[in-house]
């Protein structure tokens, strides 16, 4: 089959977007599937809309190009429409209504989180032809192998990374571990590495700041720590998290979000409140934690497969 995807492919660190494009891509053509990213082939079998936004930076095409194609070029292509973006997460107004009325042009919509379907479904979505596939990393690159170990001897070290620099990336929790990390009692047992871009006019004072990192080199930079932290506010899904679980790093993460569907079992939660508490809880029970990872189950090639099952589905029902 031939599929289109909506989305600019780009090189380097840019964001869990991204990096969907490029392991469905992958899989796909894996698989004896042609992959593009336009609406320029007559022939197309299925097109994923991935953000109907005609300003977004990471968008190819939007659902009103989808609809000229549709009606100028082939009817009888099978739209589908990924979802993973709500105003929940970055306090935007307007963002889930528009793309409830983008989605007129689907014949299946994709949550990335049942809580992110959930945050449509009260918005006003109602089309029945849904599903919920969990986003993944790639485990060639994202896997266990190399990773140190922790003898409680040394420090605990405890590490995330985003692309993005908004706030709500959780900067007030990391901004709340480097204050702690002045006071003896928490930095003689614990050490804090950010990658990745920090909000304009803030910066650590007691932590180790990386500029982004991609691939191989943040996977390698991921396994030489310990616990992985996560404190990103209404994250629909996120793949900062799964990144570091696939390489086997217990995930302490914030309740919030879609974020708990993924880490449940594999670390521990908490609230802002209780975040020391929940620091020292995780500690003390690292091992038990740590022996939990083998069994992670989100990948890229799973995720992605999931896809191409759904694709072939909505295909044999069309013909």
């Amino acid at each position: 089959m031939k599929v289109s995807i909506g989305a600019k492919v780009f090189d380097g660190p840019w964001g869990g977007g991204n990096l969907f494009v490029k392991n469905l891509s992958k899989t796909l053509k894996s698989k004896g599937h042609e992959v593009v990213y336009d609406l320029n082939d007559n022939d197309l079998d299925i097109i994923l809309l991935t953000d109907p936004r005609k300003k977004s930076e990471s968008s190819k095409f939007t659902h009103k190009e989808i609809k000229k194609y549709k009606e100028k070029q082939n009817n009888d292509v099978i739209v589908v429409h990924r979802i993973n973006e709500c105003d929940e997460r970055k306090q935007t107004r307007g963002v889930n209504k528009f793309y409830i009325k983008a989605n007129k042009i689907a014949d299946h919509t994709i949550f990335v989180s049942q809580w992110l379907k959930d945050i449509y479904i009260k918005s006003g979505f109602s089309s029945e032809e849904n599903s919920v596939i969990m986003a993944g990393a790639d485990s060639t690159v994202f896997n266990s192998e190399g990773i140190i170990g922790f003898n409680k001897k040394e420090k605990l070290k405890i590490v995330t990374h985003h692309w993005s620099n908004n706030w709500n990336k959780g900067f007030n929790i990391y901004e709340k571990l480097d204050n702690l990390l002045e006071e003896l009692e928490w930095s003689e047992k614990f050490e804090f590495t950010y990658i990745g871009n920090l909000p304009k006019n803030f910066n650590f004072k007691n932590s180790k700041i990386l500029s982004p990192l991609e691939g191989v080199d943040l996977a390698k930079e991921l396994k030489n720590h310990h616990l992985y932290l996560t404190a990103s506010l209404n994250e629909p899904s996120g793949n900062h998290h799964i990144e570091a679980a696939q390489c086997g790093l217990p995930i302490l993460f914030i309740n919030s979000g879609g974020i708990p569907e993924y880490c449940e079992g594999f670390g521990l939660g908490f609230e802002e409140e209780n975040f020391n508490d929940k620091l020292k809880e995780i500690t003390k029970d690292y091992d038990f934690y740590k022996n939990q990872m083998k069994n992670y189950k989100f990948n890229a090639e799973k995720m992605s497969c999931e896809f191409i099952n759904l694709f072939e589905l909505l295909l044999s029902k069309r013909k």
